[in-house]
């Protein structure tokens, strides 16, 4: 970054690291003690989007007091300890108002609780920054498949249409940690529901990331997670409108995000860009544009040592292949993606991959193996991909389901096919993905033929019966 972007400003106090949390993570991972917290939560009925960075930022001590919905998951999965045991402040220190006590109802309006306004708040700003930041932190604390598009209303990070063109004065730790926020946000949702409700009420936000990177920031560091935290929001804006059918929108935002990693020299921001990019490529039908984007995607993420990564990119890689009808390339680059993803998992691998397990491995398998027309061997790994799918990732759930349901009518197993796909239609009130609804119809017409075969015809007229997609 240039010196220009950053001004002098008074001295910010270090968090103080919490040592307790980090006894209690033990032997495990960050990753690893995320993905224990998203159990826990599920056992109670809470939704967090906990992931290794949450982590990591709780075990700094930039994380003083944990939200509500954390602080239940947390007391959760260590019985008999308070706030206070697990290293926090009490909250009435940290926001400034009294505790909430236990009897305490949520307003009905609120289904579930919003984040804690401080949880990625600097303590030492003044007030009239807090307030400012307070709005900008209410990013998509909504959620549920109910209220999932109306989570995206305020949109906390959308000013008015004036003040998003130019914001008032420069960004703090306040906006960069509400922006992080957003993206994880977006990122939860997506994985429920589907992209197609929520990509045109996450562009106002990516507005106004944009117009804090040109205010600028009150210190460098500062300035380093506003340029992640935007590049990382078009990346999701941009996979929304991806898998959602807008491809060219979806090149637009890629592209924009690849420019912002290059001016920050942010190497794993560039790995992700063009990661995506190789996957929009592919499903654009350029096939050799997507294999260059995952060589390149993979030059960018080496130096970061993150295996899990460079299994995914190995996978994209082996899809561009696939397009290319090249068979030994894919399977060479599958070959690298399995021996990668078996080195597991490490503090290295970016957040944005909480996705990418076995499923996903299986999952983009399939596709490579369905593109290159060997319909059994992709329907295994179809198969594979839906059995291994965490619930918590409805649409990648439905994802696989179809996949598996189209390559089981190619393969000449319609009854299986048409079981696959009635439980994706299961699953579409709660998901809504144009690449879903689009796999789905060649499914139906691949067995319009076989009407007759057990469940075809019941799968068909339900299949006729949905809705069109807007």
């Amino acid at each position: 970054m240039a010196s220009s972007t950053v001004t002098s400003a008074q001295p910010e106090r270090p968090p103080r690291p919490n040592l307790a949390f980090r006894r209690l993570r033990g032997k495990r991972s960050p990753a690893e003690f995320a993905a224990a917290v998203r159990r826990a939560a599920r056992e109670i009925g809470e939704r967090v989007s906990c992931d290794a960075r949450y982590v990591g930022r709780v075990e700094a001590g930039e994380i003083r007091c944990p939200n509500y919905a954390y602080e239940r998951v947390f007391l959760h999965m260590f019985p008999g300890r308070t706030l206070t045991d697990l290293g926090f402040a009490p909250r009435s220190s940290v926001r400034g108002r009294p505790t909430r006590t236990t009897g305490e109802s949520r307003g009905a309006g609120e289904p579930y609780e919003s984040y804690d306004t401080r949880d990625t708040q600097d303590l030492y700003e003044t007030h009239d920054n807090n307030e400012e930041s307070d709005v900008l932190r209410r990013a998509f604390m909504t959620s549920g498949a109910t209220v999932a598009a109306a989570s995206l209303g305020p949109l906390g990070l959308a000013f008015d249409a004036e003040a998003a063109g130019r914001p008032t004065r420069r960004a703090g730790t306040g906006e960069a940690g509400a922006l992080e926020e957003a993206v994880r946000r977006i990122r939860l949702l997506d994985d429920r529901h589907g992209a197609d409700g929520l990509y045109r009420r996450a562009a106002a936000p990516l507005r106004t990331a944009y117009a804090l990177l040109d205010a600028g920031a009150s210190r460098q560091a500062t300035a380093d997670r506003l340029y992640t935290g935007a590049g990382e929001l078009a990346i999701s804006v941009g996979w929304l409108a991806h898998d959602s059918g807008r491809f060219d929108d979806a090149r637009s935002h890629y592209a924009e995000a690849l420019a912002t990693s290059r001016m920050n020299a942010d190497a794993g921001l560039e790995a992700h860009a063009f990661c995506n990019m190789a996957f929009l490529a592919r499903d654009a039908g350029r096939p050799r544009e997507a294999v260059r984007a995952a060589e390149a995607a993979q030059r960018a993420a080496r130096p970061l040592g993150s295996a899990r990564l460079m299994s995914l990119l190995a996978l994209r890689e082996a899809g561009g292949w696939a397009g290319l009808a090249d068979r030994v390339g894919c399977e060479q680059a599958l070959v690298r993606a399995q021996t990668f993803f078996e080195r597991g998992p490490s503090d290295t691998d970016p957040e944005w991959m909480s996705f990418y397990g076995e499923a996903e491995l299986a999952g983009l398998e399939a596709q490579c193996w369905s593109t290159l027309g060997d319909w059994p061997r992709a329907a295994r790994h179809a198969r594979r991909a839906a059995d291994l799918q965490d619930p918590h990732f409805t649409r990648n759930l439905a994802l696989y389901s179809a996949e598996l349901a189209d390559d089981m009518a190619r393969a000449g197993r319609p009854d299986e096919a048409a079981g696959a796909g009635m439980r994706v239609l299961d699953l579409l009130d709660e998901v809504q993905s144009s690449r879903i609804h689009t796999m789905l119809a060649g499914t139906a017409r691949v067995l319009l033929p076989h009407r007759r075969a057990a469940g075809v015809s019941a799968f068909l007229d339900r299949h006729a019966a949905l809705p069109r997609p807007a």
